[in-house]
């Protein structure tokens, strides 16, 4: 699929849930390929879309595939988790709508010298911005082995983390671990043989909690929902599309505690907490990829999207 043809993951529905106004003001957090962005933009006639990475790559690709709304299109270099300061540097007050598609982008796990795929042999770097930061090698080969046991089964729900983060510190008392190839090796040799058996790769889980902690990702998510929600103008969607577990948890979490009212206990007669809810919640259970998204992109698979709306009139159920 070329990427000028490439669909983005829950395009129709993102766009749904949006809602959006043709003079409004929106955010992508993650531009990617710019698929979502597109559609956005197309619908917009007066209004403004502000599109983030922290990949400077997917920056300049967008400068051609966004190149037909110039005028409708800002292009901002950050990390979604500075949403405010973000809206802040272009001096807008909020946005009426915004949107996060979590995870590692397509040209990004595309690219094998990005050091992502644990199926093509490069340099561990695994950092969404290549400015500078912790690469997948400092972490591989300088943090605790205690510390990478913990990230392989909280990141990784990896079972035989204990093992994994053994053999790695063996390894490297040897010699760096320099290579993807070379760390998914070690992976497996520490694995049992009926774990090599098992249809999913052995050496993913580990890989996606080390890109994880580089990336710092699951802090950037909480940091992200405390920040964009105060940012969301009056009747404002925001939508999230997360891609483990462990995200989508984060999401759930906090965009319900946003939508939580009155917490006073059952038998007070008046509501003295004052508490009001900012959200409401669009959808209680997450949207998920059709049948025919799955047949034709099987990365959409494990895909939720969760969406919040800004509550026009704020006020206590009590």
């Amino acid at each position: 699929m070329s990427e000028l043809t490439h669909r983005p993951v829950l395009l129709d529905e993102c766009i749904e849930a949006l809602n959006i106004r043709p003079q409004g003001v929106y955010l992508d957090g993650t531009l990617g390929r710019a698929g979502h962005s597109r559609e956005i933009a197309k619908r917009l006639t007066t209004g403004r879309l502000v599109c983030v990475d922290r990949d400077q790559a997917a920056l300049d690709a967008a400068q051609e595939r966004l190149a037909d709304f110039r005028e409708t299109v800002t292009l901002v270099h950050s990390n979604f988790d500075q949403v405010d300061e973000i809206l802040d540097k272009l001096s807008l007050a909020g946005a009426d709508g915004m949107l996060f598609d979590l995870g590692v982008s397509s040209p990004q796990l595309d690219d094998g010298e990005r050091g992502f795929s644990y199926m093509v042999d490069a340099p561990l770097d695994m950092r969404m911005d290549r400015s500078g930061g912790l690469t997948a090698g400092d972490v591989v080969n300088t943090w605790p082995q205690e510390e990478l046991r913990r990230i392989l089964f909280q990141y990784g729900e990896e079972r035989y983390a204990p093992q994994i983060a053994a053999a790695i510190a063996r390894r490297r008392r040897e010699r760096p671990v320099a290579t993807t190839l070379e760390l998914v090796e070690i992976i497996k040799g520490a694995m049992p043989a009926k774990a090599l058996k098992e249809k999913q790769h052995p050496a993913k889980r580990s890989f996606q909690a080390v890109r994880i902690a580089v990336n710092d990702e699951l802090a950037s998510v909480e940091r992200m929902l405390q920040r964009a929600v105060p940012r969301l103008n009056r009747g404002g969607r925001l939508a999230v599309i997360t891609f483990h577990s462990l995200e989508d948890r984060i999401v759930k979490t906090g965009l319900a505690e946003f939508a939580r009212g009155c917490v006073c206990p059952p038998d007070f007669p008046v509501c003295v907490c004052g508490r009001t809810p900012d959200v409401k919640l669009v959808n209680r259970k997450p949207v998920l990829p059709s049948q025919r998204e799955l047949e034709e992109n099987p990365r959409a698979r494990s895909a939720k999207l969760r969406v919040a709306e800004k509550l026009k009139d704020p006020a206590c159920p009590r």
